[in-house]
């Protein structure tokens, strides 16, 4: 089991960056896959970007493709989203999640999620 804490949410201007960090408990942290998800007011929980166990290989949305970046640390059990070039599409709370299952970009994949953070991008 792996219980995760979000941090580094906050209010920002467009065009504004923030870093986002996901602090996991447990020391079978780099057994797990990991996940960023935003949820906005009235819409449903999407993917936002992922990262292999090892972080060989990573994924983005289409709509974060090239502003946003994923990476982790699995000696700190950390994963990190840094976020630039933000628009006020980004408003949302975001969540971090863990999966043991080989899709990554689905959230009905992933077993634990933090309790989100938000982020609030002004025009």
């Amino acid at each position: 089991q792996v219980q995760l804490v979000e941090s580094g949410g906050g209010l920002v201007q467009a065009g504004g960056s923030l870093r986002l960090n996901c602090a996991a408990s447990g020391r079978t942290f780099s057994t797990y896959a990991m996940g960023w998800f935003r949820q906005a007011p009235g819409k449903e929980r999407e993917f936002v970007a992922a990262i292999r166990r090892s972080g060989s290989s990573t994924y983005n949305a289409v709509a974060v493709k090239g502003r946003f970046t994923i990476s982790r640390d699995n000696a700190k059990n950390t994963v990190n989203l840094q976020m630039n070039s933000l628009e006020p599409e980004d408003t949302a709370v975001y969540y971090c999640a863990a999966t043991t299952n080989i899709v990554v970009t689905d959230k009905r994949s992933y077993d634990y999620w933090g309790q989100g953070t938000q982020v609030t991008v002004s025009s």
